[in-house]
C-alpha cells in the first residue's frame, strides 16, 4: 500500500512538505498545491520557492499544474523537467468557484470535449509521465461514464479520484458506487482520495475496495500530521514540528504576525485531535498577539488529552 498527501493550497507548502517529513515519516509521495502557469511563461519569487530541485529534498515530491492551455502545461512541465522531476501532476478537480469559473480544476469536466483536446494535445508533446487528479464531473456523478472514456483513451500513468462531483464540494456525502464503477471500466492505476481521517477509515476503504493500492489524505493528515508513521501523532513530535514551521515562517514571510495566520490555518484542523479544546480554540482563532498564541499553543500541545483519533469538525 502507498500513501500520498494530498495538496493543499495555503497548507502543504515546501516549508511544510519538508518538516512534515522530517517528523512524521512514512509517506510515499507528497503532492504540491498547484501552479498556474500564465501566458508570461515565467514564475514568480514564490513559484520558484515552491518548486524546488527534485534531488534536493529527501522525498518524492510531483509537481501539480492548474490550466486549461495545453501550451501553458506544456511550458509548466518543460520547467519542472528542468528541475529534476520525472512526473507532473494535471488538476482537473479543483472545486473553487475562482478556479472553475475559468474553466480550470473541475470546471474542465463540464465540456468533456475541450477536455479531450487538451489531452490529446498534452500527451502528444509532453515527456513526462502525467498523473490525474480527478472529480466525477460538476453536478452529477453520471458525468464520469463519459469523462472515464476520455481518460481511458490517454496514457495516463495514474488516475486519483475524488469520489464528489465540483458541486459537492468537501462537505457532501462521497459517492462510492460510482468510484465502484470506475475501477472496473478502466485499465489506468487508480489512488482513492476523500473523507480518510484515521486509521479506521483506511482500513474501511481497503476493506470495501482490496484492489486499490494507492490511497491519498489531505486534511486528516493536516489534523493527525502522525497518522501513518510508526510512531503516530506523538505529543513531543507535534511540538517539535509546530515550533519548527513557525520559526521557518517567519523567516520566510519576514513578519511573525503573518506566520501566526499561516499557523492558525493548521491549528484549526489540529484542534479536531484533541479533547476538549473548545475554549483554547476559541482564544486562539481571536488572538493577534504572538505571546498569547504561544501560551495557547503550549497549554494545548502540553495540557490536553489527545483523541485516540482525529474527530473533523468539517
Amino acid at each position: 500500500m502507498e500513501y500520498y498527501f494530498a495538496p493543499l493550497e495555503g497548507l502543504t507548502d515546501s516549508i511544510y512538505r519538508r518538516l512534515h517529513h522530517t517528523y512524521f515519516p512514512g509517506l510515499d509521495r507528497y503532492y504540491m498545491p498547484f501552479l498556474s502557469p500564465t501566458m508570461h511563461h515565467s514564475l514568480t519569487g514564490k513559484e520558484k520557492r515552491e518548486l524546488p530541485p527534485a534531488d534536493s529534498v529527501p522525498f518524492t515530491a510531483i509537481p501539480q499544474i492548474l490550466t486549461r492551455v495545453p501550451e501553458d502545461f506544456l511550458w509548466a512541465a518543460s520547467v519542472c523537467r528542468e528541475q529534476g522531476y520525472r512526473e507532473v501532476n494535471l488538476n482537473v478537480g479543483c472545486p473553487s468557484g475562482t478556479v472553475t469559473a475559468k474553466g480550470k480544476g473541475a470546471g474542465m469536466l463540464a465540456e468533456p470535449e475541450k477536455l479531450d483536446a487538451f489531452l490529446n494535445a498534452v500527451f502528444s508533446e509532453c515527456d513526462l509521465a502525467i498523473s490525474v487528479k480527478t472529480r466525477l464531473g460538476m453536478t452529477e456523478p453520471e458525468e464520469f461514464v463519459r469523462i472515464l472514456e476520455i481518460f481511458n483513451q490517454y496514457p495516463i500513468c495514474e488516475l486519483i479520484i475524488h469520489p464528489r462531483v465540483r458541486k459537492d464540494f468537501y462537505d457532501k456525502p462521497i459517492h462510492p458506487d460510482t468510484f465502484a464503477w470506475a475501477l472496473e471500466h478502466t485499465n489506468i492505476p487508480v489512488c482513492y482520495n476523500g473523507n480518510l481521517c484515521s486509521l479506521e477509515d483506511i482500513g474501511s476503504l481497503r476493506q470495501r475496495f482490496p484492489q486499490v493500492q494507492q490511497l491519498m489524505l489531505g486534511r486528516g493528515l493536516i489534523g493527525d500530521p502522525g497518522m501513518l508513521s510508526p510512531g503516530g501523532t506523538d505529543r513531543t513530535a507535534l511540538l517539535g514540528f509546530c515550533d519548527a514551521l513557525m520559526e521557518e515562517y517567519r523567516v520566510v514571510f519576514g513578519s511573525t504576525r503573518n506566520a501566526m495566520f499561516r499557523m492558525k490555518e493548521n491549528w484549526r484542523h489540529l484542534l479536531c485531535r484533541f479533547e476538549g479544546a473548545e475554549k483554547l480554540g476559541k482564544k486562539l482563532r481571536k488572538t493577534t498577539d504572538y505571546s498569547e498564541y504561544v501560551a495557547i499553543t503550549r497549554e494545548i500541545l502540553t495540557s490536553l488529552p489527545m483523541k485516540p483519533r482525529l474527530e473533523p469538525d468539517w
